[in-house]
């Protein structure tokens, strides 16, 4: 007979080498499955045995597949009802598609329809159909102009092997996991009398129960309650239960296996009563904690980072250093890992023997097998403190060490000096480590007193083709191994952003499309969102949340500015009218307020940051009808205001470089294009002595002087006075500019 086995995309080979170590024959790896000929018993050999295979099906005919018509009358004309007995349920899956079948639901009902059509004129009766619970599944493989048509041996998927049911969603599901031990070679790797295995995963069950099993030479076929075959007509009861019996017989104790577990998640290791369960008498020592020393006697290392996802990159960094360390101090003679890429070989100095592709969810999967150096040293050594040192990806990142010391030193200093409590420590000192670390220290509000807490917000520009991807990302982990380190921080409360060299509509298009308002009433105190936490700047205290948008909340480049604009504020004589566009979180209203300026204007297009901005204003004490918030397209609500009498005696406008918001109406914002229309706008909204500060951040920025000295608008360029000292690296961090009406114009 001719029977194929399916599996995921990229285990062919090793299904292949499984099936073949069974002593079947006519073994030939395809894709996505893997054929074989032989006895009856070859097929119940792979549905007991198999620990990758997916299905095991037994091939009735291969029919042609042109157009509908053609599946069906050539489905027609095979024996069915030799296969699907009387009073016997059954349906069709299929799978496949070519240009006449697109439709794979489509494709079983045609397949469906011949099978019932040919047994009703065989049999007078037509069978039962049940999609839902057959008693017999038959399946239908479209590959170009035909079709395979066959029996589902197994009936379930072979990977439901019955553990799974107590086991948490994250980890791999056991055929990969069975999959990723082959390709260690587990438990063949190793020549020692007590092999050992040490599996690193969020969740290690599935790694330790299929390495179980296989070290028991226990098949997990044992473990199903239920058969594909078992209703079907030419299904050989005595043949299988002589396999089955075999295979019991064939089952160990192997009580000298070790298996050690070292979870890189929160998840609960249920492997121990698991195996229990199953009567596997091999013990699981778990080596979570971190005062655990790790064995040496470890043969064979599997690793799981198939949880990490592309933005995860602090992550990452912390599991494959881990790894790293974990392969460094354990020694085994081989590593096998599945990842998202390959930068475990990075990490492990060493390139993979072994590579296979395949496919997890939607989502590409390396699975490495990889021989570690035996120099003893995977990685270099960075020494933090004396006595204390960190492992990195490239050697070159102790230059990056060094240099962040010395700055964090000085900075630190400065800091404690002036007051400042949240500031920029790096801001691309090293042309090769192009980051941005800000520090930030959190605040008690009950007593304004700098709290214990401490997080980093740490920038990284997307880098540019032409530089290697790899290369540019094993040095992002390494400022994000390092970092936390030098400045005392938690590695959890380290935050990465990824900041792209596009136009890409600003922070006020996404924002707008947030979540609806939260607006409170002012006499009730502001709930603090999920994620967010207090900061202290100038006496003032201000939300900023790490985790939810690219920008935390507050510019610390703007620390300055917002001090002018109290000054300012305290000096501004008359109504004291305070007008802030494009208001992000209002922390420059907050400033202007606490200078004394009686009545509050912020105008944003994104709600969200509106409601932020009320709740900054009410932890300082600023509360009423005063205070108001507007949510408009700015440039649209200042040609508005000029059509009315409202005017205000100070202004602050720090634009967003660019803006495509649909909310903006037909026209997107350009900064450069577009403020001498905004600013002569904003100057008609200025009373008599009023003025407006206006700033911007695109480094290539220049006034047109011209257009706005013919409108009577006066600009004076203030930037040097706007940059703070941890901004003086980098002085085109903003513009700034005094935005007056000329006296002749007023």
């Amino acid at each position: 007979m001719e029977f194929f086995a399916t599996c995921p995309a990229g285990f062919e080979r090793l299904l292949a080498n499984e099936l073949a170590a069974q002593g079947i024959s006519g073994v030939r790896p395809l894709t996505g499955q893997v054929s074989f000929t032989g006895p009856l018993d070859a097929a119940y050999r792979a549905c007991l045995w198999s620990r990758i295979a997916s299905r095991v099906i037994a091939v009735l005919g291969r029919v042609g597949a042109s157009s509908s018509d053609n599946l069906y009358e050539e489905a027609l004309a095979l024996p069915w009802e030799d296969h699907v007995s009387p009073n016997v349920s059954f349906a069709v899956d299929a799978s496949g598609a070519n240009d006449a079948l697109r439709d794979t639901r489509f494709t079983a009902l045609r397949v469906k329809d011949a099978i019932t059509d040919r047994i009703y004129s065989k049999r007078g009766t037509r069978p039962l159909a049940d999609p839902k619970n057959p008693s017999i599944r038959l399946v239908a493989r479209v590959s170009r102009n035909h079709a395979t048509l066959g029996v589902d041996m197994a009936g379930s998927p072979l990977f439901s092997r019955g553990y799974e049911r107590t086991r948490s969603k994250a980890g791999l599901r056991s055929d990969y996991a069975a999959a990723l031990l082959a390709l260690g070679q587990w438990p063949r790797n190793s020549a020692d009398e007590l092999p050992a295995l040490l599996a690193l995963a969020s969740n290690p069950d599935p790694l330790l129960i299929e390495a179980a099993l296989s070290a028991c030479t226990l098949a997990p076929g044992l473990l199903r309650t239920q058969w594909g075959f078992e209703r079907w007509p030419l299904h050989n009861a005595s043949c299988w239960e002589s396999l089955v019996q075999e295979a019991r017989e064939r089952k160990e104790a192997n009580t000298s296996t070790k298996l050690y577990a070292r979870s890189l998640g929160k998840s609960t290791l249920r492997a121990k009563s698991i195996l229990r369960s199953l009567g596997i008498p091999i013990q699981v020592t778990s080596l979570s904690s971190s005062s655990n020393a790790l064995p040496h006697d470890v043969s064979c290392l599997v690793a799981d980072l198939s949880d990490i996802r592309e933005h995860e990159t602090a992550k990452e960094s912390s599991w494959l250093g881990t790894l790293a360390r974990t392969a460094r101090d354990a020694k085994p003679s081989v590593v096998a890992v599945a990842a998202r890429n390959k930068l475990p070989e990075a990490f492990l100095r060493s390139e993979s023997e072994t590579t296979l592709w395949g496919k997890l969810g939607r989502e590409a999967l390396a699975m490495m097998a990889i021989r570690p150096t035996d120099d003893g040293q995977t990685l270099s050594t960075v020494e933090i403190k004396p006595g204390s040192g960190i492992t990195v990806l490239v050697p070159s990142s102790d230059q990056f060490a060094a240099r962040l010391k010395k700055v964090a030193r000085t900075r630190a200093k400065w800091a404690r000096r002036t007051d400042v409590s949240c500031y920029r420590i790096y801001d691309a000192d090293l042309p090769d480590y192009a980051v941005t670390i800000d520090l930030f220290q959190g605040c008690d509000p009950a007593t304004g007193n700098p709290s214990n807490e401490r997080w980093l917000q740490i920038y990284e520009y997307a880098p540019p083709k032409g530089v290697d991807k790899d290369l540019a990302r094993c040095r992002l982990m390494d400022v994000l191994a390092i970092a936390p380190r030098v400045l005392e921080v938690r590695e959890e409360d380290t935050f990465l952003r990824i900041r792209k060299h596009d136009k890409g509509g600003s922070q006020y298009a996404a924002e707008a499309r947030d979540a609806k308002s939260t607006n409170r009433s002012a006499k009730q105190p502001p709930s603090l969102p999920p994620g967010a936490h207090l900061i202290d700047e100038g006496g003032l205290v201000f939300e900023v949340n790490f985790s939810s948008r690219l920008d935390c909340g507050i510019f610390l480049d703007h620390r300055d500015t917002r001090a002018m604009l109290r000054e300012m504020a305290k000096q501004t004589k008359g109504s004291k009218r305070f007008l802030n566009l494009f208001a992000y979180t209002g922390t420059a209203t907050c400033y202007a307020a606490d200078g004394g300026m009686r009545y509050t204007t912020t105008v944003d297009l994104s709600r969200p940051s509106l409601d932020w901005a009320r709740r900054n204003m009410q932890r300082n004490g600023f509360t009423g009808p005063s205070h108001e918030y507007v949510q408009a397209n700015v440039v649209s609500w200042v040609r508005e205001q000029r059509r009315t009498k409202n005017r205000w005696d100070l202004v602050f406008c720090d634009v967003p470089t660019f803006s495509n918001s649909s909310r903006m109406g037909r026209r997107s914002f350009d900064v450069q294009r577009d403020h001498a229309e905004l600013l002569i706008g904003v100057s008609r909204l200025l009373t008599k002595d009023g003025i407006c500060v206006f700033s911007c951040n695109l480094r290539s920025f220049k006034p047109d002087t011209q257009k706005l000295e013919k409108a009577g608008v006066q600009i004076e360029d203030i930037t040097e006075q706007t940059i703070p000292e941890d901004f003086r690296r980098n002085t085109r961090v903003h513009h700034a500019y005094l935005v007056r009406r000329t006296p002749r114009d007023l």
